[in-house]
């Protein structure tokens, strides 16, 4: 891993079809995703809520939506939201949650609503490092002076996932872990912050939040885990039953003298804002 942005990356636009991939490893067990792990983001949205004015009469986007749990929090808030995933399978729960919402399946590499569409947006652990040209498009669908709130797991403490998600890159294939690297080089500090001024945001302020997910008996949490993107490498190029084996053994030390398994990782989140004066031509991409 390494600390600094490759800003060879900033113009790079990804493979057209890479979404479509990443869309397929994170709707594969999409109930078990929005039931059982999606909630895991809940402190640090109430904590980026606030920040992007998610509220009465405010446009908000949700970039890489999921099973749609933020919009329907926003929207309980009164705002208008609408939400995007490379996910089909995500985005049919997310629009079961939350009816007559606008949740396109698509890719944040190329954000189907006009300029200047919305107040504010937010992406809860969707951009990643690698990601730049998502940031533009971000930037280019917000009217002038509109808030961004990103978050992404930091580098612990507590950082309960890392023996986990070690287990499941050891049962992966060799180029996952290469591609795992480079998503999570957003962790260190001050790289997230690059990413978006070179994107053309203003950054305002940084946070963190710890985030909490509990499971309550092994069955459980063996399907929350195995129901994420990282999980899909592993599951598919290694032993299923080895791979369960592992990730329990792995988290055993987050289980209490209850049996609950509580799960708990450093959330860190992003506030920025596309510049007043910025005109739509120059922000044009």
């Amino acid at each position: 891993m390494t600390d600094t942005i490759d800003t060879a990356t900033v113009a790079h636009r990804p493979d057209p079809d890479a979404w479509r991939a990443a869309g397929d490893a994170w709707g594969h067990r999409a109930a078990d995703w929005a039931c059982l792990f999606e909630h895991y983001s809940f402190e640090v949205l109430t904590a980026m809520f606030p920040k992007v004015g998610a509220g009465s009469g405010v446009e908000l986007l949700d970039i890489a939506c999921g099973a749609g749990m933020a919009v329907q929090h926003a929207r309980a808030a009164g705002a208008t939201v609408s939400g995007i995933d490379a996910a089909a399978a995500l985005i049919e729960v997310a629009r079961a949650r939350n009816p007559g919402a606008d949740l396109r399946v698509g890719s944040m590499f190329e954000l189907p609503w006009e300029n200047g569409s919305f107040d504010a947006a937010i992406s809860v652990n969707g951009i990643w490092g690698g990601c730049e040209p998502a940031l533009a498009e971000a930037l280019r669908v917000l009217r002038p002076g509109g808030l961004l709130g990103i978050s992404f797991w930091g580098v612990g403490p507590p950082l309960d996932l890392r023996p986990c998600f070690k287990v499941l890159a050891g049962h992966a294939p060799n180029e996952h872990l290469t591609s795992m690297k480079r998503l999570n080089d957003i962790a260190f500090p001050g790289v997230a912050e690059e990413m978006l001024g070179h994107a053309g945001f203003d950054v305002l302020e940084q946070g963190r939040r710890v985030s909490t997910i509990e499971w309550p008996d092994p069955d459980i949490a063996w399907r929350a885990l195995a129901s994420t993107g990282p999980a899909v490498p592993a599951l598919r190029h290694g032993d299923p039953a080895a791979v369960r084996r592992d990730v329990l053994a792995a988290i055993e030390p987050c289980r209490d003298e209850n049996g609950i398994y509580r799960f708990r990782n450093d959330h860190r989140f992003v506030i920025a804002q596309k510049p007043p004066a910025l005109s739509e031509q120059a922000n044009s991409v």
